[in-house]
């Protein structure tokens, strides 16, 4: 199924439960081949709706699989499990959402779709519910005092009547999600999903010709005598940088230097990489997006005057590429000194290691490389010493995941699917046993952006930098939000001078 016809049928069924035909809504859900993580959310939540728990929890397991981000999706599948008395998988769950909310007093859904904010305290009282269910009323009231951390003035009463009913051991009502609000498809493609000129009209800019109204892509007429006899390119597309090019398939990114696009998008090419990877502009923001998913946009001002851009296939994407380094969003390859260093390495015996960080990123080792080798490449990656950067096998740093200098290195490389093996990453905020200093910014201009994994603020607040994703983009915290935005939007200052 196309990305149009999902879009279209995701939109009716929306359409479907405002107007309260739950079961004619479901029904268009059920047709759509390979739901993506909402849509599955919202299949999730008409089965909760109905009472039919076991398919409530297949379409959670979905969503949860297709983004494991999704806090939302764990608390509705904590929700369905509560209900099925499976009280400590709903624990771990309700704990997964507030692990997923990474500090943050609440998530504000609507940015991806969905009127809806998941507030971390509320979570922490069915964390509270589920532990006095299996009869741990200390931790309950635990969870209710943190919950109290969090609380908002409007939150505040229900945590009140939850810590009265604890400090009883009587069990209070859990806090659910109101199942008819659903993820609702992005409104801008909503609007496109009829015939559209993505390039516009061309808008003249400066004549000889007083008084020059001609818009559009043919070129203007000589003007001298003696002129030049083939038509002139229009200034408007010499200005723009890179190759123009037709977006095929929908990408979504999977890091933060990639770049978000749908089909029929116009991006330009500033580079490809041998990896099958492209560095493009679009709407004046750069990134990464696969090649095999462009098609060169031919404008041939004398014969296609007058013809319109073609629609983008409805074939199945390819598949998606394999990062290698080197390539950047900003078009520019690495460092003389690292690109010869990588073609020394025999690329198809090397070990590309995945690391799980804030911001996910991978580097190269040989073959059955020592801890040193290892570390040392991360610790460059992150620009942080060694001794600050914790390794583990898995999401939880625990004495049997832990990697370090004294750890058997084949039983980690055993691991390996492949060439390819995923690994965690914590760092500490020490170097040299002593602490370390904040850095923080200024916004020089405001920045608000529509994509959810961006932070958001005014001029002159005050962001802390958490990481450095590019030369290009920052992550940050500002006004209790966590995000990424463009480095060019701050300017760095000291800690005592705020």
């Amino acid at each position: 199924m196309s990305f149009v016809d999902t879009l279209r049928q995701w939109d009716t069924a929306v359409t479907c439960v405002e107007r309260q035909d739950l079961s004619q809504a479901l029904r268009i859900f059920l047709a759509i081949q390979e739901p993506n993580s909402k849509i599955s959310f919202d299949i999730g939540c008409l089965h909760l709706l109905n009472q039919d728990l076991d398919a409530a929890e297949k379409a959670f397991d979905c969503s949860i699989r297709k983004d494991e981000h999704l806090a939302v999706a764990f608390f509705q599948r904590g929700m369905t499990f509560y209900k099925k008395k499976r009280y400590e998988e709903s624990l771990a769950d309700f704990q997964h959402a507030f692990k997923a909310l990474r500090g943050n007093q609440l998530i504000d859904y609507k940015a991806l779709g969905l009127r809806y904010k998941l507030y971390a305290c509320e979570v922490l009282i069915n964390v509270a519910l589920a532990e006095a269910q299996l009869g741990h009323w200390e931790k309950a009231h635990e969870n209710l005092v943190k919950a109290l951390n969090y609380k908002t003035d409007a939150k505040l009463n229900i945590i009140d009547k939850a810590l009265d009913s604890a400090l009883k051991q009587k069990l209070f009502k859990p806090v659910e999600f109101p199942s008819k609000v659903l993820f609702k498809p992005n409104k801008h493609y909503v609007a496109e999903l009829e015939k559209k000129d993505y390039l516009g009209k061309a808008k003249v800019v400066a004549s000889v010709v007083p008084q020059d109204a001609f818009s559009g892509f043919a070129p203007l007429q000589p003007q001298v005598e003696d002129g030049p006899t083939r038509p002139k390119e229009p200034e408007v597309l010499r200005a723009l940088e890179g190759e123009p090019h037709t977006v095929l398939f929908e990408f979504v990114p999977e890091t933060s230097d990639e770049l978000a696009v749908v089909p029929g998008n116009i991006v330009f090419v500033l580079q490809k990489g041998a990896d099958n990877w492209a560095s493009v502009i679009f709407n004046e923001r750069r990134g990464l997006v696969p090649y095999n998913y462009l098609e060169p946009l031919e404008i041939n001002l004398a014969s296609k005057q007058n013809e319109g851009i073609s629609q983008p296939p409805s074939r199945k994407p390819p598949t998606r590429p394999e990062r290698k380094q080197g390539l950047t969003p900003s078009g520019n390859s690495s460092g003389d000194t690292k690109r010869k260093e990588e073609q020394k390495q025999p690329k198809d015996n090397s070990y590309i290691v995945k690391v799980r960080f804030t911001f996910n990123f991978a580097v190269s080792v040989p073959p059955g490389s020592p801890y040193a080798v290892l570390i040392e490449k991360i610790s460059k990656k992150l620009n942080r010493p060694p001794t600050a950067i914790t390794l583990s096998l898995t999401s939880k740093a625990t004495e049997q995941s832990v990697i370090n200098a004294s750890t058997e290195m084949e039983s980690v490389w055993s691991r390996a699917s492949g060439v390819h093996i995923t690994l965690w990453c914590t760092t500490t905020e020490q170097t040299d046993g002593k602490p370390q200093s904040e850095t923080h910014f200024v916004a020089l201009h405001s920045y608000v952006s529509s994509n959810p994994e961006d932070l958001s603020f005014h001029q002159g607040d005050t962001i802390t930098l958490l990481s450095r994703i590019n030369q290009d983009w920052l992550e940050g915290q500002c006004n209790g939000n966590t995000g990424i935005f463009p480095a060019s939007f701050v300017e760095g200052v000291p800690v005592n001078g705020q």
